[in-house]
């Protein structure tokens, strides 16, 4: 009987782990401002500016391939991430949660031949992403997220 106890207590443990370690490391878009700094460990990059304006905050970094700013709603939250530079920078690090209902959509988006500008939404999350050669952009942003006064224009 103690047996029984115990192996229930690690798989408790284990799909604790499971539903809580992985958001660690993936916090971002919908994380707190705390995952800004998970984010830049992530990417390998190095903090370049913080931009404070009205309702939120601007955290800047850049690595040796793009440079990626998330904005910082005043109640602390991750509501929307831009890029650009010779890469796109790793998604799934960047929209932490929203990372599977983006890659979702996007399996459910028809490709256009030589499009240069791509825009993929789902209920919760919206990514766009456009560009040449070298020079790759793109914002994502959860729409439910955005701050009372915030334009979809500001982010950029």
């Amino acid at each position: 009987m103690k047996h029984s106890t115990r192996g229930r207590w690690a798989c408790f443990g284990v799909a604790v782990s499971m539903l809580v370690l992985p958001r660690l490391g993936e916090a971002a878009l919908g994380g707190t401002a705390a995952s800004v700094a998970a984010d830049r460990a992530a990417l390998a990059a190095v903090h370049r500016a913080t931009t404070t304006r009205g309702a939120y905050t601007v955290q800047e970094f850049r690595s040796d391939s793009s440079t990626v700013r998330e904005y910082v709603s005043a109640s602390g939250v991750v509501f929307a991430v831009v890029w650009n530079g010779r890469a796109h920078p790793d998604l799934t690090t960047l929209l932490g949660s929203y990372s599977g209902e983006y890659r979702a959509a996007l399996r459910q988006t028809a490709r256009t031949r030589g499009l240069r500008r791509q825009q993929v939404q789902s209920d919760g999350v919206v990514v766009e992403k456009w560009g040449h050669m070298r020079n790759l952009q793109g914002r994502a942003y959860a729409p439910a997220l955005i701050p009372t006064g915030v334009t979809i224009d500001e982010i950029k």
